[in-house]
């Protein structure tokens, strides 16, 4: 039988498509275009290349998102957190002289491997990978990140450039310049207030296109007040044409770097694409279909990465004026990079009286929003523990780097569930008066506890790393016992035994034995139970050894002990 070929969902969202959407589609495409320009040429500076690879980036993932994206409503293009990922990769690589074109390749392979990572990760269904990273190391993630744009950004803001590496080298350096009064004092002033303006206006009037104001009154007092002579750096006219076809070409010996950063860059991305994609679908109604959206975010870096381009990811802001706009399907979004490319090939020059400080002012407000100091100030209150997970990953990122510190968000994101399962919680449970079952001793201490028999209860599965400290804790309950006589597990929160627990568990039978103490188990989950079965502890143990319930467990012990409450 004939396999099918699948139909991209683009496609299926046109078969589908309601005349009544067409108006509120257009109107929205014509909002979101009055961000897409502005913001992807910010973020083609903030990643250390050309303003106009940014229009070019926003254009084609646009295209590529519309055809092979399932979510009808999720922007693509040029993202802050991605910007200074990329900066890290590709500017270690170019020439010491600064050659663009050669950052401009760089940059293009790079989202062709981010390309290919994501759409073989979404071909094989490893969505799960963009879990990684827990959401304390990303609140501290994201707080570094947006300590290193806003520094970065600063000198840019001051109407000067520096040459220096890493945030404390930044910050010395911009400190250096200040002392030897190479500041613009138009550019501050030009700066200053498009940053004012556009909080302000986010802030006050949050459905007017702040950035859109900010720009247009930024290119009016360039005109009315000739900043370019007065030192205020200007964007100046954009290349004109079409986005230039282009199969980048580099060295051998970049690709090693470039997959590195490409690995990070897939990680953030698809965390990013996935969070937003989960928080619109669940306004809208729609299912998200994560690796479906990983395959897409690869088609839309390729696209991004032969056309001149960079890595791109969903962006929560870009999409939530498209929904407030009335967006209802990715016409929306053909809408915003058909307009881009009119711009391109009639008014090229259309922002060339834009002052750099604006563009920094847009970078500026868009770390501002990345940085989230009340979640931090919240798991200080709710969870000592995470808050310190979090300001490692913050710690990392402004220490050691962009990439370096998403390396350590993931790591401490894995060890710190590690670390749970290395040492989970355990207790003993006792009869607590007019509550049905058995509770925490610790949460209540008047708990009653039949004589001869510890009750025990281990939150986690048993494996390698734990299994020794399981012992440890059913030999030092035994220990603190008055003349024990059986240990009851209740092993409902034991997910799986692996072999080096089972090992553990025979020998802490015969230990037990020794000292006269009986080792049960009680309600055993099935798949673990036949793995117990296979290992050959419930023939070592013998039947006797495990209860369906631990009430049954307990009234066995009782009837054999002769004892009582």
């Amino acid at each position: 039988m004939r396999g099918t070929v699948p139909v991209p969902p683009g496609v299926r969202t046109l078969r589908g498509y309601q005349r009544s959407w067409l108006v509120k589609d257009l109107v929205a495409g014509v909002v979101l275009t009055t961000l897409l320009v502005p913001q992807g040429m910010a973020y083609a500076e903030l990643a250390g290349l050309p303003a106009i690879t940014g229009l070019y980036t926003s254009v084609m993932c646009l295209l590529a998102y519309a055809v092979a994206g399932p979510s009808r409503i999720l922007v693509l293009g040029p993202d802050s957190s991605l910007g200074p990922m990329i900066a890290a990769t590709i500017l270690p690589l170019v020439a010491s002289g600064g050659d663009s074109e050669r950052a401009v390749a760089l940059a293009s392979v790079l989202a062709l491997m981010v390309g290919a990572i994501t759409i073989l990760a979404g071909v094989a269904r490893l969505g799960f990978i963009a879990d990684l990273i827990s959401k304390p190391t990303m609140i501290g993630y994201m707080n570094g990140l947006a300590l290193t744009i806003l520094v970065g950004q600063l000198p840019k803001l001051f109407g000067f450039s520096v040459d220096a590496d890493g945030l404390i080298g930044e910050l010395d350096a911009l400190v250096r310049k200040l002392a030897d009064g190479a500041t613009v004092p138009a550019a501050v002033a030009v700066g200053g207030c498009c940053i004012v303006l556009v909080l302000l206006l986010q802030r006050l009037v949050p459905k007017v296109p702040a950035v859109l104001v900010m720009v247009v009154l930024a290119i009016g007092a360039t005109v009315a007040f000739d900043l370019g002579e007065h030192g205020v750096k200007l964007v100046g006219r954009l290349p004109k044409g079409l986005p230039p076809f282009t199969v980048p070409d580099i060295r051998w010996d970049d690709l090693g770097p470039l997959f590195v950063g490409a690995l990070g860059i897939a990680l953030v991305s698809l965390a990013d694409t996935i969070s937003n994609a989960s928080a619109f679908a669940n306004r809208s109604g729609q299912e998200v279909r994560g690796n479906d959206e990983m395959i897409a975010i690869g088609a839309a870096n390729a696209a991004a990465g032969l056309f001149q381009g960079f890595p791109v990811s969903t962006s929560g802001s870009r999409t939530a004026v498209a929904e407030r706009a009335g967006a209802r399907t990715q016409l929306t979004g053909l809408v915003g990079a058909g307009l881009i490319l009119l711009m391109l090939v009639l008014l090229p020059g259309l922002f060339r009286n834009l002052p750099q400080p604006a563009l920094a002012a847009v970078v500026i407000t868009a770390s501002l929003s990345l940085a989230d100091l009340s979640g931090a100030g919240r798991l200080w209150r709710q969870r000592k523990a995470e808050f310190w997970l979090c300001m490692a990953a913050f710690l990392g990122v402004a220490l050691l780097g962009v990439l370096p510190g998403i390396a350590v968000a993931v790591g401490l994101s894995i060890l710190n569930v590690f670390r749970r399962a290395w040492w989970p919680y355990s207790t003993v449970l006792g009869r607590v008066a007019g509550l049905e079952g058995y509770h925490d001793v610790r949460s209540h201490p008047d708990a009653q506890r039949l004589p001869g028999l510890v009750l025990l209860r281990f939150d986690a599965p048993l494996f390698f790393a734990n299994a020794k400290s399981f012992r440890d804790e059913v030999l030092r309950a035994v220990r603190d016992a008055a003349e024990p006589r059986c240990v009851v597990i209740a092993a409902e929160p034991v997910t799986d035994v692996d072999t080096t627990a089972a090992d553990v568990l025979e020998e802490l039978d015969e230990v037990l034995r020794g000292r006269g103490v009986d080792l049960v188990f009680a309600e055993l989950k099935d798949p673990v139970r036949r793995k117990v079965e296979r290992y050959g502890l419930a023939q070592a143990f013998g039947p006797e050894a495990f209860f369906p319930t631990v009430e049954s467990a307990v009234e066995a012990y009782r009837a054999r002990a002769g004892v009582d409450w």
